[in-house]
């Protein structure tokens, strides 16, 4: 199994940041660079606690399904979203956020995951995978730091009270 934590300092609110980083319109944004497209589930909008959405994407040059739920939310602090069906043999991403005292956020990723095949699969999570993801991870996490600190952010965050 491999983990991955980033932390990264945004100058906006919490709550802002929170909803952007379950906003399925903010994701389809930060991660084109994949082609990432919603092909089941719940298709636009803030997630929320049970709620699936299988996305396609393509990375390290394969095109993949990845079916993932919201399985622990407490909104505006932390939400998990655990694969439910994809090509690895588990993931879990952990989203933390905490006010920083001066009107900005500190946003915490905690990416859980492990490669299927046993003994092969943690090569792979060595060589390869650990690698991609953080990269993944680092360019949604900046995308999402820039749209939180314009006013981007109202275009991908409509249905809650700011």
């Amino acid at each position: 199994m491999a983990r991955i934590e980033l932390t990264l300092a945004i100058a906006a609110p919490v709550e802002r940041c929170f909803d952007l980083a379950r906003s399925i319109e903010a994701h389809l944004h930060s991660a084109r660079g994949t082609g990432e497209e919603v092909v089941g589930g719940r298709r636009t909008g803030l997630m929320e606690l049970g709620d699936e959405v299988t996305w396609r994407a393509r990375h390290l040059g394969l095109r993949l399904h990845l079916q993932s739920r919201i399985t622990a939310f407490d909104r505006p602090h932390h939400f998990r979203d655990s694969m439910v069906r994809g090509p690895l043999a588990r993931l879990d991403h952990d989203h933390h956020f905490t006010a920083d005292g001066l009107g900005g956020t500190v946003m915490r990723d905690v990416f859980d995951f492990a490669a299927p095949l046993g003994p092969l699969g943690r090569v792979a999570e060595w060589l390869w995978l650990t690698r991609h993801f953080r990269g993944f991870l680092v360019v949604r996490n900046e995308a999402l730091r820039q749209l939180a600190e314009t006013d981007a952010w109202r275009q991908f965050v409509t249905d809650v009270v700011r």
